[in-house]
C-alpha cells in the first residue's frame, strides 16, 4: 500500500512539472515569458487595422475568468453539466486518468479553448477574411470580412464555429456561433451549448500589442451573458528565437493519440488515478 501511495506522489508531481519539462525542451519557449517582467510599450509606428504576423497570446490567464474577477453564474443545466466535468486543473482538479477533459483524448480544443492557450497564432490578413493559424494542434480558422452574416441555423456544428468580423473604429468586432457542445469553455470545465454565441473584440494598442477581451452569450447555460478579463497578445518580431534558427516560423505542435497521448497515459494519468499496467 506504501508503495502504491508512493508512486502516486511521484507521478502526481512528475505531472505538475511537465509543462515546465517541455518548456526546458523548448528552450524555455510555450507560456509566453511566464515570470518575466513585462516588457514597456512599444514606440514604434503601428496601423491600427494592420494585425498580419506572429502573435503570442501572454497576458492573463488559460481560464476564462469574468471581467470583473468573479465566476459567471449557471442556469440549473449549466449547473447540471458544470459539475459533470472532472478537469485536471484548477480547485476542482481530479487526477487526469479519474477526470473526462475532452482534450485528454485528443479531441480538438474548440474555439474558445483555443483562444485562451498561450501558443503561438499567426494573423494572416486578406481583403475579404483574417485568418488566424494556431501553432497549437495546427488549426486555422477563418473571420470572414466580406459582410456575410452568420447563419441562423447551421446544418453542421463545428468544433470551431463559423465566423464573421467587422471593423469598428480601431477595434475587430468577431462573431461566431454554430459550435460542437463536446468541448469545454476552458481548463476549469465550464461548458457551453449548440446556443453559444462568441464575441471577440481586438485592439491593436501600440506595435507589439493587442488586447482580446470575449464575451460568452448562452441562454442555456449561463443566467446572463459575461465577458472575460482582458487578454494580451504580443508581436513575435524574430520568430526564429523561438523555433529554430533556420525556421522563421511556426513549430509543428500536434495531438497524436497512437504516440504522445497513448505514451503519457501508459506513463503518467492511468498510474496517477492507480492504474498499474504490468
Amino acid at each position: 500500500m506504501r508503495n502504491r501511495l508512493m508512486t502516486l506522489i511521484a507521478c502526481l508531481s512528475l505531472l505538475t512539472l511537465l509543462p515546465f519539462i517541455a518548456l526546458a525542451q523548448r528552450g524555455g519557449a510555450g507560456f509566453g515569458g511566464r515570470g518575466r517582467p513585462p516588457a514597456p510599450p512599444s514606440t514604434e509606428p503601428f496601423e491600427a487595422h494592420d494585425f498580419n504576423g506572429i502573435w503570442w497570446r501572454t497576458g492573463g490567464t488559460r481560464e476564462f475568468n469574468t471581467e470583473k474577477g468573479g465566476e459567471p453564474e449557471l442556469t440549473p443545466e449549466g449547473k447540471k453539466r458544470f459539475e459533470a466535468n472532472k478537469p485536471g486543473y484548477g480547485p476542482r482538479a481530479v487526477p487526469p486518468a479519474l477526470g473526462n477533459d475532452p482534450l485528454g483524448d485528443c479531441n480538438p480544443d474548440g474555439l474558445a479553448r483555443i483562444l485562451l492557450f498561450n501558443r503561438p497564432v499567426e494573423f494572416i490578413q486578406q481583403p475579404n477574411r483574417l485568418i488566424q493559424f494556431f501553432q497549437y494542434h495546427r488549426v486555422l480558422r477563418e473571420i470572414w470580412m466580406d459582410g456575410r452574416k452568420l447563419p441562423e441555423q447551421p446544418d453542421i456544428a463545428r468544433w470551431y464555429g463559423y465566423s464573421v468580423g467587422h471593423w469598428e473604429g480601431d477595434t475587430l468586432v468577431v462573431d461566431s456561433t454554430g459550435f460542437d457542445d463536446r468541448q469545454w469553455l476552458d481548463n476549469l470545465g465550464y461548458p457551453y451549448s449548440d446556443q453559444m454565441r462568441l464575441q471577440e473584440r481586438y485592439r491593436r494598442t501600440d506595435h507589439d500589442t493587442i488586447e482580446m477581451r470575449i464575451t460568452v452569450t448562452d441562454p442555456k447555460i449561463y443566467v446572463k451573458p459575461w465577458t472575460s478579463q482582458t487578454k494580451h497578445w504580443k508581436l513575435l518580431k524574430n520568430p526564429s528565437e523561438y523555433s529554430a534558427p533556420e525556421w522563421n516560423g511556426l513549430i509543428e505542435e500536434l495531438c497524436a493519440p497512437v504516440d504522445e497521448v497513448d505514451q503519457f497515459n501508459r506513463r503518467i494519468r492511468n498510474p496517477a488515478g492507480g492504474v498499474i499496467e504490468k
